[in-house]
């Protein structure tokens, strides 16, 4: 994630940190728009880091043909975009959305921004802290929907409340339309949600932690209206419980390495190619270099999902004499031509310091459905950043 995301501390955190979290709208197959547009476009050409210091990015192709970019940071109690005819030059379209008024439900923490045009208009999905807090919980994050009827806003809110309350809290908002149907994908906070399994017990045996909190990735049927969900809640995602799964090893490294007493399941992003809901997220510290992403995939839209084989399919490439670390928190878009599929995610590098920077990478589906993304790369001339990029909390 590009800028710090304050998530405050509790528990047994081995140190305070602070920082955190573009994609397509899904209302059609990923397949289906990669083989709809514009054949005529030149060819794509990649330059990684982009220009832009956010964390969590999410890129819309809006039906104008530009790409707009949302993300955490660049600005204080809310958020910026960037937007791009060619995923190279990026202009800053500066503040499109304000938080924190006097009135306003959200008050803090604006993270995770995704964007989506539907019906004429365009929605700003993103998470917060509510204002409504009477135990003065330290993370107290929901999801909140603000409108525009143009894609640079400026962006108001759509209900002056969260969307729903499942009663602990919630963030990284992400939508798949299907027909008449919404879902939300989200994910469950790790604070005070402690688990006890197999690697909680060696965590203990080692003297690492007492105990280690999780974050699980949850869907929901959306109203139609975005007004408030339909039924409960279905959990979709969660770190391995045995430490003989094969995912454990590469999901716990936060953990086994000694960074933190967390392990997070977040950041999903949804997409259908050939009947298969294909279902992204980001495991590990989203402020350590263990940060990388992983995949499920699904027959239908709630689940059940079934992790990947070949997971991770992003993260650091130092051991490979690359300079990048922490990749997450990803999306999917595709190129100007309509050929390629893209994976938009942020990462670190060593040249460009402790801010986050955004990345976009090659990606396919592969016969028989494998997934791969052809990165993290870094282009010999991806070397700075444009200034007035510097990114706000998480």
């Amino acid at each position: 994630m590009a800028a710090a995301r304050s998530r405050r501390s509790r528990g047994n955190w081995r140190r305070a940190l602070t920082m955190k979290r573009p994609g397509c709208f899904a209302s059609i197959s990923l397949a289906a728009v990669l083989l709809g547009c514009g054949q005529g476009q030149p060819e794509l050409t990649l330059s990684n880091p982009l220009p832009v210091e956010l964390g969590d990015p999410y890129v819309l192709k809006a039906s104008d043909g530009r790409y707009y970019m949302v993300g955490t940071g660049g600005v204080r109690d809310g958020f910026k975009m960037y937007s791009s005819a060619d995923l190279r030059d990026w202009k800053d379209e500066g503040r499109v959305f304000q938080g924190n008024s006097d009135t306003s439900w959200c008050v803090a923490s604006f993270w995770a921004p995704e964007l989506y045009e539907h019906q004429g208009r365009f929605y700003l999905f993103y998470s917060a802290d509510w204002r409504e807090n009477p135990a003065n919980e330290l993370e107290n994050f929901r999801i909140g929907v603000a409108v525009s009827d143009r894609p640079t806003g400026l962006y108001t809110d759509l209900y002056n409340r969260p969307i729903f309350d499942p009663g602990y809290p919630i963030l990284d908002a992400n939508l798949l339309l299907e027909g008449d149907r919404v879902f939300l994908y989200y994910s469950r906070a790790c604070y005070k949600h402690p688990v006890e399994t197999e690697l909680a017990a060696w965590a203990r045996r080692q003297g690492l932690f007492d105990e280690i909190e999780e974050s699980w990735i949850y869907g929901v049927e959306l109203k139609p209206d975005f007004s408030g969900v339909i039924g409960e809640p279905q959990l979709l995602l969660r770190p391995p419980a045995a430490m003989d799964d094969r995912q454990a090893e590469w999901e716990s490294r936060s953990v086994t390495s000694g960074e933190v007493n967390r392990r997070w399941t977040e950041g999903s992003f949804i997409f259908k190619h050939r009947g298969v809901y294909y279902l992204m997220y980001s495991a590990n510290f989203y402020g350590g270099q263990h940060y990388a992403v992983g995949y499920a995939t699904s027959g239908s839209p709630l689940g059940p999902f079934v992790k990947a084989a070949n997971n991770p399919v992003l993260q650091q490439n130092v051991q490979q004499g690359g300079i990048v670390t922490g990749t997450g928190h990803n999306c999917v878009t595709q190129s100007p031509n309509g050929k390629q599929m893209l994976c938009v995610y942020h990462g670190y590098t060593s040249r460009t310091g402790k801010n986050r920077v955004v990345f976009i990478d090659r990606m396919d589906i592969l016969e028989g459905g494998r997934l791969v993304v052809h990165g993290p790369t870094m282009s010999p001339s991806g070397a700075g950043l444009a200034p007035g990029g510097r990114a706000a909390d998480r």
